[in-house]
């Protein structure tokens, strides 16, 4: 079995579990480079500087690790699964993680997530569609 062949070409229970595997590594990555919970926090009591928990080299690794998995299924697999396989599991548990912890009164993380995803799907897609014209 070649990792690159196209997935068409394979039997459907090797393209369902290899697609599965996918959105696995795609939620894995999220949920190992980033923490679950987003709110900013004083860096002590009574302070009114905030930080937050998430840092440059977290979404450094979710950025370049869904990446490499866009230009794998890209190359690999056709362009429509790219993005429920790749870049739905994260956003899934980007909107989880917003919808589960309390907002403030005046919260901008709706249309953050909604940014993240339309940037994010759409690079995704980018990568996955220049993967696929380097297929011979």
């Amino acid at each position: 079995m070649n990792a690159l062949s196209p997935l068409r070409a394979r039997p459907l229970l090797e393209r369902g579990m290899v697609r599965l595997l996918g959105a696995g590594l795609a939620a894995a990555t999220y949920l190992l480079f980033l923490p679950w919970d987003l709110r900013n926090r004083a860096e002590s009591p009574g302070d009114i500087d905030e930080t937050s928990p998430v840092t440059d080299m977290g979404i450094t690794g979710v950025v370049v690790t869904v990446l490499a998995l866009a230009a794998y299924f890209g190359y690999r697999d056709r362009l429509y699964w790219v993005l429920p396989v790749v870049a739905a599991p994260p956003a899934g548990l980007l909107l989880a993680s917003f919808l589960t912890h309390e907002p403030p009164d005046a919260s901008l993380w709706p249309l953050a997530w909604v940014v993240f995803v339309a940037v994010g799907g759409g690079a995704v897609l980018v990568v996955a569609g220049v993967a696929r014209q380097l297929r011979s």
